[in-house]
């Protein structure tokens, strides 16, 4: 009698995240960065991080780039990092940051963990009301590396950091807006408003001389650091440095003229 082979119960493999991807799309001198992974909610893997750096560099070299815009697709911003990003482009946040150029981070959904430090390296912050900011890292026994625990009570004061980062609590954009940790609330629901917001704020930084822009933003950045009066001499060694530009005589013949300047960014 011969006997049947019994097989045995192949065991069930664990789904592979889908990879994502960074899409970049160029408007005049605006720069904007979708990070693409909806069914991670926009997760950042070892790729879209890298992706992220090597933008930032092209964007600093880039005369026409004025802003670099970083957004979510499918409804989150960003929701954190995987564990690859720490060994392969562990300095993503930071090359966000590091840009002399203004930065917009826009803010829909969930910016979570590693994903609202990334948030938080940008200049300014756009979000809807139904936005979902938190950092949860000590429910995982871990802590923020890239940043978190320095700019957010930069931004908020240490007892509200604390209380975000002691309890993990989630703040939507309305309280986020109080807090002072985002710059721009959108009104109403829904994308539409938010993307109304997000792009007058883009128009406005592109009207304005881009040498100046980057010089204001390293003066505020350095300056924080700085006392005051050695924050001071900074401002005055920029002014000085920016009369020597092209942009600033348009500047001033503009304004003699009563016409919007022109400006070239030298």
């Amino acid at each position: 009698m011969t006997r049947a082979i019994r097989r045995s119960p192949e065991r069930a493999r664990p789904a592979r995240a889908t990879p994502g991807r960074v899409e970049v799309a160029r408007d005049k001198g605006c720069v904007t960065a979708t990070l693409v992974r909806p069914r991670a909610h926009n997760r950042l893997d070892a790729a879209m991080a890298r992706r992220l750096i090597e933008l930032a560099e092209e964007v600093e070299d880039d005369a026409d780039a004025l802003i670099l815009v970083i957004r979510g697709a499918g409804g989150s911003f960003c929701s954190g990092f995987e564990d690859a990003v720490a060994a392969d482009a562990p300095g993503v946040v930071e090359s966000i940051s590091l840009l002399s150029k203004p930065t917009l981070a826009v803010i829909e959904g969930a910016a979570a963990d590693e994903g609202l430090e990334l948030a938080l390296a940008a200049d300014l912050r756009v979000a809807a009301r139904s936005a979902r900011l938190t950092m949860s890292q000590l429910t995982h026994g871990r802590m923020p590396r890239n940043g978190g625990t320095q700019r957010l009570p930069r931004l908020i004061g240490a007892a509200h950091a604390l209380r975000m980062l002691l309890t993990g609590a989630t703040v939507d954009g309305a309280e986020a807006m109080c807090l002072g940790l985002v710059t721009y609330l959108a009104p109403g629901a829904g994308p539409a408003a938010l993307n109304r917001v997000a792009g007058e704020v883009v128009k406005a930084v592109e009207s304005r001389g881009p040498i100046a822009a980057r010089f204001v933003k390293e003066a505020v950045r350095k300056g924080c650091d700085m006392t005051l009066d050695q924050g001071i001499r900074l401002e005055e060694d920029l002014y000085a440095l920016l009369q020597t530009t092209a942009d600033r005589a348009e500047g001033v013949r503009a304004f003699l003229e009563k016409r919007k300047p022109l400006f070239r960014g030298a």
